[in-house]
């Protein structure tokens, strides 16, 4: 929000430097975005002269004139040497005499140019502080010889871009950053005086320009008000107004609107004037729009309305969309006469949504949306009456209209000298603690001892000071005035509490160091996805369901449902770059359509392409399904998931996954699931990536993760060695090979019993072709035998090899190979 020096000069008398001032700003707790100087600074020795004749130096490349220039009774004629184009007799203009500083630190001097003696120099505008032009500048309704250039030049003034924090709306006005730095410089603070003051009962009535105002939507609409203004000329505003709305930023328009603009601006309360003849039926409504209106706003545009939108309506149409911007058939004219000026208090979160929908904003919906105080309604209504009628003209009639009204304001806040003391750290004198209160304007309304040092303060906190409601607040307020500057130094010291990680956030560490160690590059990419990605990977259904509501733009639409997508296009763009980067992986959130409800589960994924473009002297190994079921199983065991007991099917119609070639496990129900290998050979393509990508995700609900991961404990191991046994099976060539190995591992189990360890089954070949039946295919497993208190013998592990293959053929599908 821009804020003008000048301005604030009108309630508090400020002379301190541009920098004092920039950084008071910033310690009490604004952030100063720019500062910009407008006019021209203070000149010493720059005053106004008329040029009395020129003669042209000849013998020169350029044109150079010799000049005599009346700078006044006290300076008489000066000879000057100029190279301007325009330095012609009877013009007035800036003269800089010997011994002025110009913008820049050049002195002037009287030197010899040209074989001429120079007495000073003529100046245009870029000279003096002022916009670059052509040529001197030449001053306007032939100000007095010899007067200051600085009582002749507009004044100048200082902006200040100030980003307000959003517990701060007091502060969305001048009057509020006054008070504030009133408070700093320990200044008092000139509030506006209002002559009027809504005493109409002397005034005759004008129902014919207002007959009734009627509130449909009171929560929405707590207070409205309205005064009627009649026999008012529309012209453009003072000079003094133009000045302040230009400093800001506003391009004055006339006397009504730029009053309401000023008011606006000075308190922060927002107001709108309407042309009474344009009130169709003399009557205001305040009512949501009906389904289907449509309304023409001040930009030219036709807006839409829905049933949710609150509306400021005349008898047969809706004129204002409340508290944002007014529309065209209700505006002030150049034929305007007769007024009805509006100033009112609309619900923030109504203002805040229909704002969004329409996507229209205005210094009015920023002011409503942060939050306006109710209780200062008719004094910026009351202001603005008195400057309507001082730069426009006319007079207050009756009926004024109130409907609604303030909510009762009484907060008082409690604290002590020693609570504020404990908090900060430090001691700050009782009366000092006190003053920065009552320099805020927070009255002191008891002081009472206590046991203690200081005394215990009872403080009212006045209604536009809403983010004020417990002590601590007030601390808060104190040290800002104290000055966060001057804390003392002091070694800090707390205790050291031993706290476990976020569950989460040790997961992602876990599953990023696997993966880095493993070759894989890090990204990071947004939660926020467009439609367009997420559509192969999720029904029509759950897209909606993970639609924003009011998305800022339309490539970060949707809540995404995986992180694959963000590692494809990663991977496109180093591909794109000729960056040699075929594997990637990422953690972070994902969000899953349940039942209607959407879920957000931590979640890891990876992507393995085919290297695109690598030149090495060793050709390695192309990742497949089963390089990727390897990662993934590591990955659910990083979480506590036992992945090779879980049960793994084929994947059919899983968005982004080709079918037959990728497979899925869990289910967010049991709240984990998990899908790994091939991605869709078409979406792959349709991207533009070249070969083939397998990719892995592992999602987990952060409730399975709050356990944390099982601690690891040291376990014996066996110092024998192991015996060795081979078992070859023909399976049906459908049948998976995980199956098969969990039925032998379970029948080798109970076959050995006590008497030693069966420590693995393994699949270690695959044979199709010759010598086996038709739809048939061969498992090659090696079993691994051990005890820990000896060496086994081949007996023993024959015995219970031969139990294992007795088994298998008579409860099993399969055939020992011979």
């Amino acid at each position: 929000m821009k804020i003008s020096l000048n301005w604030l000069r009108d309630y508090v008398a400020l002379d301190a430097s541009h920098d004092e001032i920039s950084r008071a700003i910033t310690f009490l707790g604004f952030e100063v975005e720019s500062v910009v100087n407008t006019g021209a600074p203070k000149l010493e020795n720059v005053v106004v002269g008329e040029i009395l004749t020129r003669a042209k130096l000849p013998n020169l490349k350029k044109e150079i004139s010799l000049c005599t220039v009346d700078v006044g009774p006290a300076g008489g004629v000066k000879t000057i040497v100029c190279g301007a184009p325009n330095c012609d007799p009877g013009h007035r203009v800036p003269v800089a005499l010997p011994g002025a500083v110009l913008p820049g630190g050049f002195t002037i001097t009287q030197a010899k140019k040209y074989g001429h003696e120079s007495q000073g120099m003529l100046c245009g505008p870029d000279e003096i502080g002022l916009p670059a032009g052509h040529g001197l500048l030449l001053l306007d309704g032939r100000p007095a010889l010899g007067a200051p250039i600085n009582t002749v030049l507009p004044p100048g003034d200082t902006v200040f871009d100030i980003e307000i924090t959003p517990n701060r709306p007091d502060c969305q006005s001048h009057l509020g950053i006054a008070r504030e730095l009133a408070a700093w410089f320990k200044l008092p603070l000139r509030y506006p005086q209002e002559k009027f003051r809504g005493d109409v009962s002397a005034a005759p009535a004008r129902p014919d320009l207002l007959a009734s105002v009627r509130v449909e939507a009171p929560v929405d609409c707590p207070l409205y008000t309205a005064h009627i203004i009649t026999g008012v000329k529309i012209g453009p505003s003072p000079a003094w107004l133009q000045q302040r709305l230009a400093a800001v930023g506003l391009r004055p328009i006339n006397n009504v609107v730029d009053v309401g603009n000023f008011v606006m601006l000075e308190s922060g309360q927002p107001l709108h004037a309407f042309d009474a003849k344009k009130l169709g039926g003399a009557q205001i409504i305040v009512r949501h729009a009906a389904a289907g209106e449509k309304i023409t706003t001040l930009d030219g545009k036709v807006r839409p309305l829905t049933d949710r939108m609150l509306v400021i309506a005349d008898a047969a149409q809706p004129v204002v969309v409340a508290g944002i911007m007014g529309g065209v058939d209700s505006g002030v004219s150049a034929a305007t006469t007769d007024l009805v000026l509006e100033c009112a208090f609309f619900n923030r979160h109504s203002v805040r949504a229909t704002s969004r929908a329409l996507g229209l904003s205005s210094d009015s919906s920023y002011r409503y949306e942060r939050g306006v105080d109710p209780h200062g309604t008719f004094e910026a209504a009351w202001r603005a009456i008195d400057l309507i009628l001082e730069t426009a003209g006319g007079s207050v009639v009756g009926p004024v209209f109130k409907i609604g009204g303030e909510a009762p304001w009484q907060r008082e806040v409690v604290v002590t000298h020693d609570y504020i003391t404990e908090k900060l750290g430090f001691d700050i004198p009782a009366a000092e603690m006190r003053a920065a209160f009552e320099s805020l304007e927070l009255t002191v309304t008891r002081e009472e001892p206590t046991d203690r040092r200081g005394p215990a303060w009872t403080v009212s906190i006045p209604s536009w000071r809403d983010d004020l409601d417990r002590p601590i607040d007030l601390v808060e307020e104190v040290l800002r005035l104290h000055g966060t500057e001057k804390i003392p130094a002091a070694v800090v010291s707390s205790p050291g509490l031993f706290a476990e990680d976020d569950p989460i956030t040790a997961f992602n560490r876990r599953a990023t160091d696997y993966l880095v160690g493993h070759d894989f590059h890090e990204c990071v990419n947004y939660t926020l996805r467009p439609a367009k990605e997420i559509a192969p990977w999720v029904s029509a259904a759950a897209a909606q369901e993970l639609a924003l509501a009011n998305p800022f733009t339309e490539d970060q639409s949707h809540l995404r449902p995986t992180l694959v997508s963000g590692l494809l296009e990663s991977l496109k763009l180093n591909q794109s770059r000729g960056v040699v980067a075929s594997r990637l992986c990422e953690t972070g959130r994902v969000f899953v359509e349940r039942q209607g409800q959407v879920v957000e589960c931590a979640a890891v994924a990876f992507v393995l392409a085919e290297p695109v473009g690598e030149r090495a002297w060793l050709k390695r190994e192309a990742p497949d399904f089963f390089t990727a079921k390897h990662h993934l199983g590591a990955l659910a065991t990083l979480a506590g998931i036992d992945f090779a007991r879980q049960p793994v099917v084929a994947a059919a119609g899983l968005g982004g996954w080709q079918d037959a070639h990728a497979a899925a496990a869990g289910d967010i129900a049991h709240g984990w699931f998990a899908r790994f290998g091939l991605l869709d050979l078409a979406l792959v393509k349709s991207l533009g990536l070249e070969g083939r990508v397998y990719a892995g995700l592992f999602a987990i609900l952060p409730e399975r993760l709050a356990g944390g991961a099982a601690r690891r404990r040291f376990a014996e191991f066996s110092l024998f060695p192991a015996a060795l046994r081979d078992l070859a099976l023909v399976v049906d060539a459908a049948a998976p090979a995980a199956e098969v190995q969990k039925a032998l591992a379970k029948i080798a189990r109970a076959a050995v019993g006590p008497a030693f360890a069966m420590e693995s089954v393994a699949v270690f070949d695959l044979y199709r072709g010759a010598g086996l039946p038709e739809g048939k295919k061969s498992l090659a497993f090696s079993f691994v035998f051990r005890s820990a208190e000896r060496t086994l013998t081949d007996e023993e592990v024959n015995a219970v090899f031969q139990k294992i293959q007795d088994e298998v053929a008579a409860t099993t599908p399969y055939q020992v190979r011979k």
